[in-house]
């Protein structure tokens, strides 16, 4: 404290003081010594100051750029935002220019085991943290004795604000993925809580050939087994086994850990799509059910009364259209349809 009370007597002196941790601390309590500090973090002024911004990657970092993937490098470590322009995570492109390769650089320094804990207590779906609604207050504030999941990913550097809204007086975030890299690597270690990191590399793998192949029994059996891998304990005090969310979370999580782009609740003229998948340029249009909840083949016949096809048939792209059914009793995949629409 006395350090703090030190700092406070020389302001006249000080124009910035830049101080380093896991999340903000507070003005008040022990740390009153500096109850006169204005925080930089939303002003927009001081948006590009930990960063890297396009500019600079075109401009500074220009001679490092030849042999690699301009709209690449964009994709796996740009997007921060602090209310002003995104800059890239500098970590990052100072090993990727070093490396020459890409990779999840800085979420390789010390992900905090505490965080993927946290966040499988709190039984947190996945596909939720792509767009979670913070006020500012809640985004500001850290109470070590309760924290806010908002708070604490935002602090850390695993969400970035990707909207802004006024309600009163009140303002609301939106938050998400900063990029591919936080996006495919906090998803590969949430999944990691549920089962055993070898065979969860091992599923990964062959996910990924599965999908290449179009082997949708394949897909069937690797998933089946997936479910029958999960502990009990994630069911218990609470009936998410219930929940087509709760299922479509499971796949979003592991096509997400891949990479690959996925989207929730894709909103067509006509509904919601549970699930779509863009990948090696085919659709996958996914819905989930729970059969003790409605009629088994519902998910199937629902995407094609729904025309959800027709949003992206303009694409000229294959569309497989995959309807997944749950029993709640098993905890697991009772059926798997697959239609291919030309």
């Amino acid at each position: 404290r006395g350090f703090y009370a030190t700092i406070k007597d020389y302001d006249a002196h000080i124009k910035f003081s830049f101080l380093t941790g896991v999340s903000k601390f507070s003005k008040v309590s022990i740390f009153s010594g500096l109850n006169n500090l204005y925080d930089l973090t939303l002003a927009p002024a001081f948006s590009t100051l930990c960063g890297y911004t396009d500019k600079d990657i075109n401009t500074v970092f220009a001679a490092e750029l030849s042999g690699l993937d301009r709209q690449e490098i964009r994709d796996w470590y740009n997007g921060y935002n602090w209310l002003g322009d995104g800059v890239y995570n500098p970590f990052d492109i100072l090993q990727l220019f070093k490396n020459r390769t890409f990779s999840n650089y800085w979420f390789e320094t010390g992900t905090p085991k505490f965080l993927v804990d946290f966040l499988y207590r709190s039984k947190i779906a996945t596909p939720k943290l792509d767009k979670l609604i913070s006020s500012s207050s809640m985004l500001s504030g850290f109470d070590i004795d309760k924290m806010e999941p908002e708070a604490l990913l935002f602090q850390t550097g695993y969400l970035t604000i990707k909207d802004t809204k006024q309600a009163g007086g009140q303002v609301f975030y939106t938050l998400g993925y900063p990029n591919q890299e936080v996006y495919q690597s906090l998803n590969e270690s949430l999944l990691a809580v549920l089962v055993d990191t070898s065979e969860h590399s091992l599923h990964s793998l062959r996910l990924y050939e599965l999908l290449t192949e179009n082997d949708f029994d394949g897909l069937k059996q690797l998933f089946h087994s997936f479910f029958a891998s999960i502990p009990y304990q994630w069911y218990t005090n609470n009936d998410i086994q219930q929940f087509e969310g709760y299922y479509a979370s499971v796949f979003y999580s592991y096509f997400a850990s891949l990479g690959l782009k996925v989207k929730l609740e894709d909103i067509t003229n006509l509904g919601r799509i549970d699930m779509t998948l863009h990948f090696n340029e085919q659709v996958y249009i996914f819905e989930f059910k729970v059969v003790e909840l409605v009629p088994e083949g519902n998910a199937l016949q629902q995407i094609k009364d729904k025309a959800y096809a027709d949003k992206y048939r303009a694409a000229g792209q294959p569309i497989y259209l995959v309807g997944v059914e749950f029993s709640k009793e098993s905890r697991n995949i009772v059926g798997f349809e697959v239609e291919l629409v030309l």
